[in-house]
């Protein structure tokens, strides 16, 4: 097949796709995007270059939805490059968040069109108004709305859609939902896996070094914000280090704001740090900024108590890492968590908004060994149930076989060759 993906951060949500597509050696695989430095083996990235930057004097709620049209009109530039040259798809794959995918059906009328449909906003009911310390401007509503512009926009386009879970298929208005298939995205069983033995040697990133005696609580967040919770985190450690002694706690996270307000001045991960550091133990607490996928996997494998916290709003890739890797995990008990975890199960839920909550739950799990262990165990099983690369891959091959017309091959995960050996061989 003849594949065309979208997305302006190569490669987006569709990294394992491409992977086991790429491994066929079978199919051309184009992928248009905007600059960056990833590549990925037997996938050609193709760079697409803005017409020119947004008007600096834009009325407010225009400031997404203008670049959202200059995004549309490069791709469709580029798009109409590759057409002259001759390729034709079979399938356009792309992420409609950022207006990308807008205008290709004027490139390649006819051709099927499968995009990513990943949150619906809401005024209310959701993450606008969810923290009350972080009250919406009635002004800023307007701009709430406006947000979905292209949302609206994609809906109408011919076409098929999809969402990685029941919280964001719900997010979509009922007469959009026939249109958008959920197809729960996985997490890589072979690298995302539990290491029996991680805690009993030094565990060292950057210039952090855990004794094998030491409690690692672990939080970790694209960047370090309110929306994921990072201000109910610091405030749990007061209750934490006023408990216990031998905590260590790494905090994974960039400087950035990736959702909600931008802080006047400064970072929201300095804000709140200095907020509580006179009543911590500063030199337990370590800030790590981003690390790579590497040492992030490793630390999940080390951490005795995993927290993760969201508004309701997407879920992050980490907490299907988190639940592979057999943390024993804290989340917040907010609607896209809940699909993951059942409290007491395979993770615990505590209330977004109590810190003192979330650290008593936290020492929970460090005090009960044998509720960590049955929490890490089903964690782990729930991962194997519900995120295998497989299933993830063969929903979407149904799904572009479905409007398509052709079902593309992929190459099986590891995971499934080896069950497929055992089965021949019974």
């Amino acid at each position: 097949m003849k594949f065309l993906f979208v997305h302006q951060n190569f490669p987006g949500q569709y990294l394992h796709l491409l992977r086991y597509l790429a491994a066929t050696k079978r199919h051309e695989i184009l992928f248009l995007t905007d600059d960056n430095q990833n590549m990925i083996a037997g996938v050609r990235k193709l760079v697409y270059r803005l017409g020119r930057e947004p008007s600096q004097d834009a009325h407010r709620n225009l400031r997404e939805l203008e670049p959202a049209m200059i995004r549309a009109e490069a791709v469709a530039r580029a798009a109409a490059q590759l057409r002259e040259l001759g390729f034709q798809p079979d399938i356009i794959i792309g992420h409609h968040g950022w207006g990308e995918m807008l205008d290709l059906c004027d490139i390649w009328p006819g051709v099927p069109m499968l995009g990513y449909f990943e949150f619906f906003y809401h005024t209310d009911g959701l993450d606008v108004g969810f923290d009350p310390e972080f009250p919406t401007a009635p002004h800023m509503l307007s701009n709430i709305r406006i947000k979905n512009t292209v949302n609206l926009l994609a809906l109408n386009l011919p076409g098929h859609g999809q969402t990685p879970t029941r919280f964001q298929h719900a997010t979509y208005p009922d007469w959009a939902r026939p249109r958008i298939t959920i197809v729960p995205e996985g997490a890589d069983l072979e690298l995302c896996q539990p290491d029996p033995l991680a805690a009993q040697t030094p565990f060292a990133l950057k210039d952090v070094t855990v004794a094998p005696g030491e409690k690692l609580v672990t939080f970790v967040a694209r960047d370090l914000e309110p929306y994921r919770g990072y201000h109910i985190m610091m405030r749990a450690l007061r209750h934490l280090f006023r408990a216990r002694r031998d905590l260590r706690v790494i905090l994974v996270g960039g400087d950035g704001v990736s959702y909600g307000a931008k802080l006047a001045n400064g970072t929201w991960r300095d804000f709140f740090f200095n907020e509580v550091k006179a009543s911590i133990d500063e030199r337990r607490v370590h800030l790590v900024g981003r690390i790579d996928y590497g040492d992030y996997r490793r630390l999940l494998q080390r951490s005795d108590a995993h927290v993760y916290l969201t508004y309701p709003f997407v879920a992050s890739w980490s907490l299907r890492e988190a639940l592979a890797s057999g943390c024993a995990v804290i989340g917040s008990d907010t609607e896209p968590v809940r699909e993951f975890i059942r409290d007491g199960e395979n993770g615990l839920l505590t209330p977004f908004l109590d810190p003192a909550g979330l650290a008593e739950r936290v020492l929970t799990v460090l005090e009960d060994r044998a509720l960590s262990a049955r929490l890490r165990a089903n964690a782990r099983r729930y991962a194997e149930r519900h995120l295998a690369m497989a299933d993830y891959l063969d929903a979407m091959a149904g799904l572009i076989e479905r409007i398509s017309g052709t079902r593309p091959e992929m190459l099986a995960p590891a995971s499934r060759r080896t069950r497929a050996k055992a089965g021949r061989k019974g």
